[in-house]
Formats: structure tokens, sequence, C-alpha cells
């Protein structure tokens, strides 16, 4: 079971690695840097929303699922900056 604190830590972790290699991909190749601000801003808007979600969950019971979506969604981000490579 995860606390609050602790999802929060893996969704900010989880963000600023994909954050920070699209800046790599974008540093490296000028020609990525479109659809790696785009990958930023979907990061950017699942963060807020699911920090929201995490804010606003009532009891442990509500966190169960949470790490596994998070796992999943990183999953699909890094297959997307695979793509972008």
């Amino acid at each position: 079971m995860s606390s609050r604190r602790i999802l929060k830590k893996n969704l900010n972790a989880m963000v600023f690695d994909i954050v920070e290699e699209c800046y790599t991909a974008s540093l490296i190749d000028d020609k990525k840097v479109a659809k790696a601000n785009t990958i930023i801003d979907e990061a950017a808007d699942f963060q807020d929303n699911f920090l929201s979600r995490i804010n606003s969950a009532k009891s442990k019971a509500d966190f169960k699922g949470f790490s596994a979506e998070i796992e999943t969604k990183a999953i699909d981000f890094v297959e997307k900056l695979n793509k972008l490579g």
C-alpha cells in the first residue's frame, strides 16, 4: 500500500525523467523539438491531473491502483520517447 507522499514522489520523478530525456533529444537534433515539446506537455498534463487525483483521495483504498497506473503511463512515455529517437 502506497502513501500519498510516496505516490507523489514517484510521479514527480517519472515526469522529471521524461522531461529531461525530451530536452536531451531536443538539444541533439533540432528536428525533434516540436515532438519533444508535445511529449513534455502531455507529461505535465498527466502530472497535474494525477496529482489532483492523489490529493482528492480520501482513504488508502483509493491509492490501490495508482502505482500501477503511474507505471503504465511511464511505459507509454518511454515508448513515445523511443519513437522520437
